[in-house]
């Protein structure tokens, strides 16, 4: 049971972490682009939101509960990195709490989207007639551990930009999550579902 625990967590890590995969980093970027490495605890609640979020469809679609359109699902993805890059733009450089609010729907409500895009990888290893539930669990912890790799990663980076180079927190805001709705904009229409 250990042996394919730790098969799944790494898979799980190995996928989130994947740079080929670029999507759900870009969305968990977003995500944290308005934070500071103050607000560590609001952004290890905001992954979590995202994870529980995910694992829900992850589950579902994984025992075939949910079907869906996968074409619609990538079409989805990058829609959902699009809105939350696009709500980092416009809001007021501050993250009060409506605004911190927000990014825990966002997290929870666009995880449900990303579980779905995650599913289609899970099953496409699992055997049939498998037991699910470990290899639901641990490819859910990889997911939440590669998560925390990337919003640490990331926010080590915020830092060294906002605090050694006088970047503003505004531009920094601004600047990242323009980047990140552009990549997300060529996903949209690359996906090809629009046209």
């Amino acid at each position: 049971m250990f042996s394919q625990f730790k098969v799944y967590f790494g898979l799980g890590l190995d996928h989130i972490l994947d740079v080929n995969g670029y999507d759900h980093i870009l969305f968990v970027i977003a995500l944290c682009a308005i934070y500071t490495l103050s607000d560590w605890k609001r952004l290890l609640i905001l992954v979590t939101a995202f994870t529980i979020g995910h694992s829900v469809t992850l589950a579902l679609a994984t025992l075939d509960i949910v079907k869906v359109n996968s074409a619609l699902i990538e079409f989805l993805i990058p829609v959902t990195i699009l809105i939350t890059a696009f709500s980092n733009i416009i809001k007021k450089p501050s993250i009060g709490r409506t605004k911190a609010n927000l990014n825990y729907y966002y997290a929870i409500f666009f995880g449900l989207i990303h579980g779905l895009g995650f599913s289609n990888y899970l099953k496409s290893i699992l055997g049939k007639g498998q037991n699910v539930v470990v290899p639901l669990l641990s490819f859910n912890v990889g997911i939440e551990i590669g998560q925390i790799i990337i919003v640490v990663v990331f926010m080590i980076i915020a830092g060294l930009a906002t605090g050694l180079f006088g970047v503003t927190q505004r531009d920094w805001r601004i600047v990242i999550s323009s980047g990140i709705a552009g990549i997300a904009l060529t996903m949209i229409l690359d996906s090809g579902f629009l046209f």
